[in-house]
């Protein structure tokens, strides 16, 4: 950066010499003929180096301008990211005054920007929080920053006021917006309707249980083919299905099995061949898409039914990475263990110390335990028999296998 205080000093010898040449006139006799070549040569000098002094300060210039650009540039995306935050927020003094609110907020408590900006935000509180709120508004407002780095944040809930006298529980988490010398400046406050999200609970609940009542109900035998229509999903009520594809060779692959209370459907995949058997008597609740499409508390009460059907997928997947045969049957007989496993008394055998126990609520047959690991019915009937040879499984008088830890 170029020196200013060597500009000043070098422009005031220069104009300290050209006041000099000035008062000189024509006719003193101390004017010599050399002396108007020697002013030219230092007034030539001199106009270098301001020449010199103007283009680095013009480059300066350049890059300020570039700096200040890209400020600009942050500070908007930064007041976009606050201006278009799904949560409410508010910017207040260390006193509590509004400075700034976003959309989230102004849209919370029904009021025009400018009726908030510039007022208390106790004035937001209702009349028998706000005393208490003014105590914790002190607090804040006064605590130092901690030791490890952290800055000034609280929760706590008060009730806030809409317009119309209406008034919401809220919960408010604040933090201390600090300078570089770690002093306070401002508070910003996040404001969440519980209100809101309690009704959301009670909204999502009184879905779940609609999804059981659902109009369309039907029922499949053990082995029935279940059709899979592309603008419904299956939710099952009663009984496991049993989701296979075909490999190149033609062989059946199983690539999943649905329990209760859990989805799928042609929807929920891009195979092309792909089938959904019942492996015991099911009962089934048809969702039409549209339905979901139309209807937020049905889709935010199958979300985690179609969430869990996607992850038990990677599962079975993963299984499948598994390059020796009896490390995917190990996997398989782990994955069954969860998705249709029930807990059951110990057998009382002193040979496996009563372990605890885990009966497959479904009998599958040797032939499904070797589509699902890509294998032949007669090494999973060896691997079977390896099992059982050491107390890790046993089949029960109705033939269910039980897997002992």
């Amino acid at each position: 950066m170029y020196d200013m205080d060597l500009l000043n000093k070098q422009i005031q010898v220069i104009h300290g010499q050209v006041l000099g040449l000035h008062q000189l006139s024509p006719q003193s006799k101390n004017v010599t003929a050399d002396v108007l070549p020697i002013a030219l040569k230092e007034l030539g000098l001199a106009s270098e180096e301001l020449q010199v002094a103007v283009e680095e300060l013009t480059r300066q210039n350049e890059a300020l301008t570039v700096v200040q650009h890209e400020a600009n540039a942050a500070r908007f995306r930064y007041q976009s990211l606050f201006e278009f935050a799904p949560d409410a927020l508010i910017i207040t003094t260390l006193s509590g005054v509004i400075q700034e609110v976003n959309r989230a907020a102004v849209t919370l408590f029904d009021r025009h920007m400018l009726y908030l900006i510039g007022k208390p935000l106790s004035s937001l509180v209702t009349l028998d929080d706000r005393n208490g709120f003014r105590n914790i508004l002190t607090q804040i407002s006064q605590q130092d920053s901690s030791a490890n780095g952290q800055r000034n944040r609280a929760q706590l809930s008060v009730r806030l006021q809409r317009r119309q006298q209406d008034w919401f529980e809220a919960g408010l988490t604040v933090d201390v917006i600090r300078n570089d010398q770690d002093e306070p400046l401002l508070l910003r406050w996040q404001v969440q309707d519980l209100s809101s999200r309690q009704r959301s609970l009670m909204a999502l609940t009184q879905a779940s249980q609609d999804v059981s009542k659902f109009p369309s109900c039907d029922r499949y035998r053990k082995g029935e083919v279940i059709p899979l229509e592309p603008q419904t999903l299956w939710l099952v009520k009663q009984g496991i299905v049993k989701l296979t594809t075909l490999s190149q060779c033609g062989e059946e692959i199983v690539v999943g099995l649905v329990a209760e209370e859990q989805v799928f459907g042609a929807c929920l995949t891009t195979l092309s061949v792909y089938q959904a058997i019942a492996l015991s008597d099911v009962e089934l609740v048809g969702i039409p898409v549209a339905e979901m499409a139309q209807s937020l508390e049905l889709s935010q009460a199958l979300l985690p039914r179609i969430m869990q059907r996607l992850q038990r997928a990677e599962k079975f997947l993963m299984m499948h990475g598994h390059l020796r045969t009896q490390e995917r049957f190990n996997q398989l007989l782990r994955l069954l263990k969860e998705e249709v496993g029930e807990a059951v008394p110990a057998s009382g055998d002193a040979s496996t110390g009563n372990k605890p126990e885990v009966r497959l609520k479904v009998k599958l047959t040797h032939q499904d335990f070797a589509s699902a690991c890509c294998t032949t019915r007669v090494t999973i009937t060896r691997l079977l028999g390896q099992l059982q040879q050491q107390g890790k499984i046993y089949f029960d008088s109705h033939n269910h296998l039980i897997l002992r830890d």
